[in-house]
């Protein structure tokens, strides 16, 4: 456990700098670093922790960093860590921030890129930082576990940050700067009240509906309107059941949604939701109401991800009470070739590297970053990364804690049901998953109209 002297005294409201992913780890070092007097751990521009600098590009003049304009909270913290724990390496490189509107990233990318003009560290699309996208079948992004390989700063991101993106990118490209697990979230007072425990299986799951539902109260919440709340809970059980490598199988050609487990998935939600265990009207229910559900006891569960512990963390919106929020994994399938300590999870939008302007001083800049930015963020804004947290940090919330304890103890992580779909498809996902849920449609035509959309977009 890296996060060291913390104290429950004061909770704090956290403001996560992550995104909903689209449609939305194992050993920690045997030592951490000493913290300094300020908690964070010092780093110097010139002296990499192991065989020194592998960068084999130019230095620009400026470390020029591109985000996108609707998150802030980045920007804040690499100033933050550029007038203190990385003012060296700041000062041998100066911070420069430039924008661009989240939505129009691809188009601006492709055009800097066009132009070899890429700032030294840019937000870019997903599709693009692949092997086979523009930037990553051109060479033109610095495999990022290599070069913090070299210089040990790969010594501060968590196991669970290499599994995520060498499954969503395809390598280590991107700076985790935000991390998030997803899971259950339930209601401990409401499940001691009907003595329920956490379900560690998919029926154990049905039998606790059966109770809460007999005992007046909505098992579960789920935005239907937005689709994917519904495609998350299909698709974590196809995981659980066909092991998690399934949806690689799917992209591969290896497997087809048309086979038999993967078609259970689909008939275990059209299940949960005919037995009246999602509540009246989930279909068109929205993210807020649904989370106001859950926050107001009106509802025992909900599936969702490490973002909502800024509502959990609100005592203005969670009427329940923080501490009356339990996390639990999604369960086991019987028989399933899948494991409950595989997590679904997601590094927000990547944040990559020019391999052309990667010099030995963006190098060191990485390395600070790596070491620094965990504790940082964390201590000043609540926000869970996918770096360790290198020093002591107070006032965290309990619920913040254990996230980030479990992040911390995740060795592989799965991916979302959508997660490798072409774009027509994932809508299709979404836009017949209420369909589905409703009895409007089987689980075999479910599955096989998104095998035919996968099939004639590959």
């Amino acid at each position: 456990m890296t996060i060291l002297g913390t104290r429950l005294s004061k909770w704090a409201v956290v403001a996560i700098a992550a995104t909903i992913p689209l449609s939305a780890c194992g050993g920690q070092q045997a030592t951490d670093p000493e913290p300094t007097a300020s908690g964070a751990t010092s780093s110097s521009a010139s002296a990499p922790a192991e065989g020194g600098s592998s960068a084999t590009g130019t230095d620009p003049e400026t470390f020029s960093v591109q985000t996108a304009n609707e998150n802030p909270a980045l920007r804040e913290q690499l100033d933050a860590l550029a007038a203190d724990q990385c003012k060296a390496e700041n000062d041998a490189l100066p911070l420069e921030h430039l924008t661009v509107a989240q939505a129009d990233t691809v188009q601006k990318v492709t055009l800097l890129a066009s132009q070899d003009a890429l700032p030294a560290h840019t937000i870019a699309g997903t599709a693009m930082v692949r092997p086979d996208g523009d930037l990553g079948a051109g060479g033109l992004i610095v495999n990022l576990e290599e070069s913090m390989g070299a210089t040990g700063a790969l010594d501060h991101v968590l196991p669970a940050v290499v599994s995520t993106e060498n499954n969503v990118y395809g390598g280590l490209v991107s700076m985790p700067y935000q991390y998030n697990i997803e899971g259950i979230w339930y209601n401990k007072q409401i499940f001691a009240d009907n003595g329920i425990e956490e379900p560690a299986t998919w029926d154990d799951l049905m039998a606790a509906g059966e109770a809460l539902k007999a005992a007046g109260v909505t098992p579960m919440t789920q935005a239907g309107a937005a689709g994917w709340p519904l495609t998350r809970l299909m698709g974590m059980y196809i995981v659980r059941n066909a092991g998690p490598d399934a949806m690689v199988k799917v992209r591969d050609g290896q497997a087809k949604l048309t086979d038999p487990e993967y078609v259970a998935g689909a008939q275990a939600l059209a299940d949960l939701a005919s037995a009246g265990y999602l509540g009246e009207g989930f279909s068109t229910r929205d993210m807020d109401q649904s989370q106001n559900l859950f926050l107001t006891g009106e509802a025992a569960m909900t599936y969702d991800g490490s973002w909502f512990l800024g509502a959990v963390n609100d005592p203005d919106r969670n009427t329940v009470g923080a501490e009356n929020v339990g996390f639990m994994p999604f369960p086991a399938v019987d028989g399933g070739a899948g494991s409950i300590d595989h997590y679904p999870a997601n590094a927000g939008a990547p944040m990559v590297f020019s391999s052309k302007a990667y010099g030995p001083k963006v190098d060191a800049w990485v390395s600070c970053i790596a070491e620094n930015y965990g504790q940082q963020a964390m201590q000043s804004a609540g926000i869970i990364s996918g770096f360790k947290v290198n020093g002591e940090v107070t006032d965290v919330s309990p619920n913040t804690l254990e996230i980030q304890e479990r992040i911390e103890g995740i060795e592989e992580t799965v991916l979302w049901f959508e997660a490798l779909f072409d774009p027509k498809s994932n809508s299709l996902a979404s836009s017949n998953v209420t369909l589905l849920a409703t009895g409007q449609m089987s689980a075999e035509d479910y599955m096989k109209a998104l095998q035919d959309s996968i099939d004639a977009n590959r």
